[in-house]
């Protein structure tokens, strides 16, 4: 088994390959670091090189030309924006930017504010001309990818390995995962969920990949970005709906899907519904997802009917 990692997208990446064929580590490193930097200067809402904050930057209702990539992300996001009522939107930084989120000092917003910022944002709002064009109805609209970029970078990775004739292979990108095939001794791949606390890192589950077909797990949930004031938490995970931060007891949702950037977007938008209406859209999208509540003092948990039937994987 050899293994890579290094730094990107404000995270760290660690793969873990083998193949029958003889491969080499620094030189697939390269490829992926490269990768890697395509990506972000595509894609990063924290570069304001990147093309997406080019996009956000322009100030204009006119048809602008914009990467294929990122017109495909879009459309992704929209399906499952719709999929979830409008729970999940990529157009709602100006929302995250003004609960605090952004500069991390939390701000309780004037109700009249806040409505007037929840008219400018919505997925209405972007109109996609074709696979290169696109057009803001709202000109000052901003769309962030940060949802669902870590997924398709997953994806790309685990696509670049492939390309290369590797076959078994586990490619992680800030805990977002994807696996194929099996170890070289035969056993299967195992990944550690984790128990959804802020303040200190156990396990809660083990999930063990008895497949040889790609899959993804992607885990979002509300334990690590958050703010406590006067006994009530609010969490960086905002209904594009209300423009407010979820309220419901739904801590995590970890998603299992052949497809990296689905299962990324997928998380968010379940997490985002929670339990209640989140299985309900999940099993409706056939989506296999895992939910974890925080009731009193315990941590429960709930499958959707696509994830009781996936058994070539063993969560326990």
């Amino acid at each position: 088994m050899q293994k890579i990692g290094g730094e990107a997208q404000g995270t760290t990446y660690h793969v873990s390959f083998w193949s029958p064929q003889a491969t080499d580590a620094q030189a697939i490193k390269q490829s992926v670091d490269d990768e890697f930097n395509r990506i972000d200067q595509l894609l990063s809402n924290y570069r304001p090189d990147s093309a997406i904050e080019q996009l956000n930057s322009t100030v204009s209702s006119e048809p602008q030309v914009v990467n294929e990539e990122i017109i495909a992300l879009i459309e992704q996001a929209r399906a499952v924006s719709i999929a979830s009522s409008g729970c999940y939107d990529l157009t709602i930084k100006p929302l995250f930017d003004l609960w605090g989120f952004k500069a991390n000092k939390f701000s309780l917003p004037n109700p009249d504010t806040l409505q007037a910022t929840l008219k400018e944002v919505g997925f209405d709002k972007i109109e996609v001309l074709d696979n290169n064009h696109l057009r803001k109805r709202n000109p000052e609209l901003k769309i962030d990818l940060s949802s669902i970029a870590q997924g398709y970078s997953v994806a790309r990775i685990s696509a670049l390995l492939e390309r290369l004739g590797i076959d078994n292979y586990l490619v992680e990108i800030g805990g977002e995962l994807q696996t194929r095939g099996h170890k070289p001794d035969g056993e299967a791949w195992r990944i550690a969920l984790e128990k959804p606390l802020p303040d200190e890192r156990t396990m809660q589950k083990i999930i063990t990949i008895q497949q040889n077909e790609p899959i993804a797990i992607m885990t979002s949930g509300t334990y690590r970005h958050y703010f406590d004031v006067n006994g009530k938490r609010y969490s960086h995970i905002l209904d594009a709906r209300t423009g407010a931060p979820i309220e419901h007891n739904t801590v995590s949702v970890t998603v299992l899907h052949p497809d990296p950037t689905q299962a990324d977007a997928w998380s968010t938008a379940l997490l985002c519904l929670g339990r209640v209406a989140g299985i309900k859209a999940a099993n409706e999208a056939g989506i296999a997802a895992l939910f974890i509540e925080h009731q009193d003092k315990a941590f429960n948990e709930y499958s959707s009917a696509n994830l009781e039937a996936l058994h070539t994987v063993v969560i326990k």
